[in-house]
């Protein structure tokens, strides 16, 4: 079971130890998201050894166990379903697969959301997903528990010790709920989103200016629920190693490399990739917008940049 924890210092999905109960109360999200436990920020993708009759490749065994993931955020629990359009549906990457097919999702609503947070603009509301197995809100001195999938169901069958909702608990859920979508204040302009982007790609003096203050420290991306880019390299030490997958950014200059060229060699390039792979080449093929609106690309930038602000100030169509 994996839990909100700040035990390593950032806030991330940690291993429960059965004792400590403070992640139910008053946490805010985490730093880390829930992704590095499905698409670890480094993962071993297979062994190897050179002996007298050649190289030998081993994989790495399978785990076959059930992760439980508690307090997973519906913004979380929504990239987790777009990171599934990349790592399932486009094609079937064994290692996210190993842990996403043996994961249970039990989702916590938020009520108490950052500024930086603008997931209503994204069609997600901070207090309900279908994306998880159950659905739990805190509705005070208990949590009102909603089965979403037939694997939610099994778990409140399991649970000797849960009542029924009465009408004053689901009505106290929907005033949280509510309360909660209020909150969310930051906005973007979602409609005929890509049309807008179209005409603004080829526009260099704006996204001069928006990329203006960036450092190009990657935090946006590694920290960012959906990004799924990574780099892989070999660690060899005299006859025997392994292949390590790492992720990646494309606000690094090396990102896009080549033996004779880097095709984004300018820092305006770059971060205009990052917006347009979002909101422009992610819809194109799996017709959704590749952001949640969770606001760490936000927060955690040492610049201050703001997607919301790039996306909302676009120059008009000429």
């Amino acid at each position: 079971m994996f839990v909100p924890s700040q035990e390593s210092g950032v806030g991330k999905m940690s291993k429960w130890d059965g004792k400590d109960t403070s992640f139910i109360n008053g946490h805010r999200n985490t730093v880390i998201p829930p992704k590095a436990n499905f698409f670890p920020p480094m993962e071993e993708m297979f062994s190897f050894h050179k002996d007298n009759e050649g190289y030998h490749v081993e994989l790495p065994a399978s785990d076959e166990h059930k992760q439980l993931i508690f307090g997973i955020r519906p913004c979380d629990a929504r990239a987790l379903a777009i990171l599934d359009m990349t790592f399932k549906d486009a094609y079937q990457d064994p290692y996210y697969l190993n842990q996403r097919n043996n994961a249970v999702l039990i989702g916590l609503g938020c009520t108490n959301p950052y500024d930086s947070c603008f997931c209503t603009s994204l069609g997600i509301s901070p207090g309900e997903s279908n994306d998880v197995d159950l659905m739990l809100t805190d509705i005070g001195d208990q949590f009102l528990a909603e089965p979403i999938s037939e694997v939610g169901k099994e778990l409140i069958a399991k649970v000797s010790w849960v009542k029924e909702a009465t009408e004053a608990d689901e009505a106290r859920a929907k005033e949280v709920k509510e309360a909660a979508y209020h909150k969310v204040t930051r906005k973007i302009d979602t409609e005929d989103i890509k049309e807008k982007l179209l005409p603004a790609f080829d526009n260099q003096d704006y996204w001069e200016k928006v990329a203006a203050k960036c450092l190009s420290c990657g935090i946006c991306t590694f920290l960012c629920p959906t990004c799924y880019c990574f780099d892989i390299n070999d660690e060899l030490v005299k006859k025997q190693g392994a292949r390590f997958r790492s992720w990646d950014s494309c606000a690094f200059p090396i990102y896009t490399k080549m033996p004779m060229e880097n095709p984004r060699l300018e820092k305006w390039r770059r971060v205009r990739q990052r917006v347009y792979h979002k909101c422009e080449f992610y819809p194109m093929n799996f017709g959704v917008i590749a952001c949640t609106g969770c606001g760490r690309c936000i927060r955690h930038c040492p610049v201050n940049w703001d997607i919301t602000q790039t996306l909302n100030n676009l120059p008009a169509k000429v």
